[in-house]
């Protein structure tokens, strides 16, 4: 064990977390599941549960932050679609974080066993998971309610257990709302931002974040996020479909474990 408390921070804790933090950024920024990355390797050098989950949303705060400015700088980010959904993303977060208070885990990690082979079945078929036509997110009254039902329940389950939440929203935004995989993805980390931020004001208000770890580690989670947001942007579905069967595989192993 490098890590013994708050107080105590080893060079190896770094040397461990921040190469590790920034695969999980650049992964995140390409499809989601970064955190499949950098809780375990907050773990794996010796922080606690509960203060490697509220740092890590300190790390990931940079990256998100720098994959949507990038987004949003190349245009792809709908604000008509995104602002609304971001307050149904972080009412469903909340009602989600409730729901884990009062459920036991467990339960949604049986329904994800249900959920992940769909999933990859979702993205693995053509005909259903493709890229469609037109580089804008459309903003019609259909797809301006399926965003926000997206974002709600989508922010429950971020709530509730959160691992893999960016990778679902762009499934979803992709073969319900139809948007293209890129707009979808820009679309999602504008949501996960804004869940990420929040999460994170709570772990400050009960003291859990390792601030000076969590910054150096987020300065590694914003050059991968940066990295993978420009492959996002310019491969495409070439490089997100791979990535998200990389993300569903992770957490299908990770469930698996914990059984």
């Amino acid at each position: 064990m490098f890590f013994s408390d708050i107080s105590t921070l080893t060079p190896e804790v770094f040397l461990i977390v921040c190469p590790l933090v920034f695969l999980a950024g650049l992964l995140d920024a390409v499809a989601g599941g970064g955190a499949l990355i950098s809780i375990p390797a907050y773990l794996i050098s010796g922080v606690p549960v509960h203060t490697a989950i509220a740092t890590n949303k300190l790390s990931a705060s940079f990256g998100a932050a720098v994959s949507a400015a990038r987004f949003i700088k190349n245009k792809m980010v709908s604000f008509k679609l995104g602002i609304p959904s971001v307050f149904f993303a972080v009412s469903g977060s909340a009602l989600g974080a409730n729901l884990s208070m009062r459920m036991n885990e467990s339960v949604m990690m049986k329904v994800l066993l249900v959920i992940l082979p769909l999933a990859a079945f979702i993205v693995l078929n053509k005909r259903i998971f493709h890229d469609n036509l037109g580089e804008k997110a459309p903003t019609d009254k259909k797809t301006f309610i399926i965003v926000m039902t997206v974002a709600f329940l989508i922010g429950i389950y971020d709530g509730f257990f959160g691992p893999g939440a960016g990778t679902f929203t762009i499934i979803c935004l992709t073969v319900f709302a139809k948007m293209n995989i890129k707009t979808a993805n820009a679309q999602t980390k504008l949501i996960n931002l804004t869940t990420t931020v929040s999460a994170l004001a709570v772990f400050f208000a009960g003291g859990q974040v390792i601030v000076t770890l969590g910054i150096a580690a987020g300065l590694c989670n914003m050059l991968g996020s940066w990295i993978g947001a420009g492959l996002a942007m310019k491969k495409g579905s070439l490089i997100i479909k791979p990535a998200l069967l990389i993300v569903l595989l992770l957490l299908g192993s990770q469930l698996l474990r914990s059984l």
